[in-house]
């Protein structure tokens, strides 16, 4: 039976979730199995309750500590860009943040190895990702730019806040055609790339214009 966060509200309802799904297919989103968990994931469960009847609006809304859960046309667009080049068994992702983007994700690909720089996020990350039975999530309180050496290499890796530049260790961490998504550049001229890893060389492609708080180092409580 589901418990009291799960049960249904006005604002969590079939319509309002479809009303999302609609508008992330007019701006362009195909892949069904993306669309499905944005349709079936209780975005409100991973925000605080004042600003849960915003949850099923396609905007960022703050998440405490400077951070923000991502607009969801923006998770859509990255687990898409992730997903695109086929299957994906074992994923990094720098920036666990609440968990709304690990949760997209985790059904869709076999094991998600996720960073978090902030304790108390990722302790309530963690929570509601066990709330909602998601088993195949790993995490980690550490500095994102250093990756996770010991679980690597990984078929993707997804950041999601932006570096001026993605950290070396990260590419080191790629496997050979393996896909890093990240958004990349200063604050106000962000892109969203999408790099693949060569035998010699990594080659980039930009997905679109993107704002994104900055990744930031060292670790916090």
């Amino acid at each position: 039976m589901e418990g009291p966060r799960l049960s249904g509200i006005g604002m969590t309802s079939a319509r309002t979730r479809e009303r999302l799904v609609q508008r992330l297919q007019d701006q362009g989103i195909k892949d069904q199995r993306v669309l499905d968990r944005i349709r079936n994931v209780p975005r409100h469960l991973f925000m605080d309750e004042a600003l849960a009847s915003r949850a099923y609006e396609d905007t960022a809304l703050p998440i405490g500590f400077g951070q923000t859960i991502s607009q969801p046309y923006i998770v859509a667009r990255m687990t898409e860009a992730l997903l695109a080049a086929g299957p994906t068994p074992k994923v990094l992702e720098i920036g666990t943040g609440c968990g709304y983007q690990t949760a997209i994700l985790a059904p869709l690909v076999e094991e998600i190895y996720t960073i978090e720089r902030i304790s108390s996020l990722l302790g309530k990350a963690r929570r509601t990702l066990r709330e909602l039975r998601i088993r195949n999530v790993h995490c980690r309180h550490e500095d994102g730019s250093v990756g996770w050496p010991a679980r690597a290499p990984y078929d993707a890796i997804l950041l999601t806040a932006a570096p001026v530049a993605v950290p070396p260790a990260l590419f080191e961490q790629l496997s050979v055609g393996g896909r890093l998504i990240a958004p990349v550049g200063p604050e106000g001229r962000q892109e969203l790339i999408r790099y693949t890893r060569g035998e010699t060389k990594i080659r980039q492609e930009v997905l679109g214009a993107v704002s994104f708080v900055p990744l930031l180092s060292g670790l916090q409580r």
